[in-house]
């Protein structure tokens, strides 16, 4: 009995770990993105993401569904930001035609983050500056608010008493696919070379 005892536990602590090594790996056995991740993404890519509706720059409600229609690369920022956004938003452009360039098509997006200055115009007119194809997506304080909470973003505006306040905001970049939703992020300082090799990996696999 003692035998049967300890090999019943032995195979008790392989099956434990054999989940744990598997949840570990955050199931990329069954991603079929596996291969262009550069980690794994804590609670999984399918918390992140989701439904929004906000304003677009001719002042129409416009849902996820109506703005993500092919691969899209997201951006939260806000138009007064002085160095960050602008930054970020370039390279963004400058990865989307990298990839245009390989015949592959990604829109940029900009979602503001100050809906009390950025109106449909104003965030219209930013995004139309950094590349003819971003979508400028702005909105209600509350819109705002339920599509930032959507992709787990981070913003707070400074003391709005000064005019030229500040936002304080999380600054990733987000590659979703109209077929499967979030797929990846990207941090700040990556290139618009490394970002588009990456983007082309979940296009060429999607």
């Amino acid at each position: 009995m003692s035998r049967l005892y300890v090999l019943a536990a032995a195979l008790a602590l392989a099956l434990v770990l054999g989940v744990t090594w598997a949840m570990t790996l955050g199931g990329g056995g069954d991603d079929r993105f596996a291969q262009c991740r550069a980690g794994q993404i804590a609670g999984g890519s399918e918390t992140i993401g989701g439904p929004f509706e906000l304003v677009n720059s001719e002042g129409e409600t416009v849902t996820d569904k109506d703005v993500i229609t092919e691969p899209s690369l997201i951006y939260f920022g806000y138009t007064f930001c002085p160095d960050v956004c602008p930054l970020d938003t370039a390279r963004n452009a400058d990865a989307v035609d990298i990839l245009e360039d390989r015949g592959q098509m990604v829109t940029p997006i900009f979602i503001s983050v100050d809906p009390d200055r950025d109106t449909p115009q104003v965030v219209g007119d930013f995004a139309d500056t950094l590349h003819e194809r971003m979508i400028g997506l702005t909105g209600s304080p509350e819109q705002v608010k339920a599509a930032s909470k959507a992709y787990k973003t981070y913003y707070k505006a400074q003391d709005k008493s000064d005019e030229y306040y500040l936002v304080d905001h999380s600054t990733f970049s987000y590659l979703v696919l109209p077929e499967h939703g979030f797929v990846e992020f990207f941090r700040r300082e990556e290139t618009p070379e490394q970002m588009a090799n990456r983007i082309g990996c979940f296009l060429e696999n999607s």
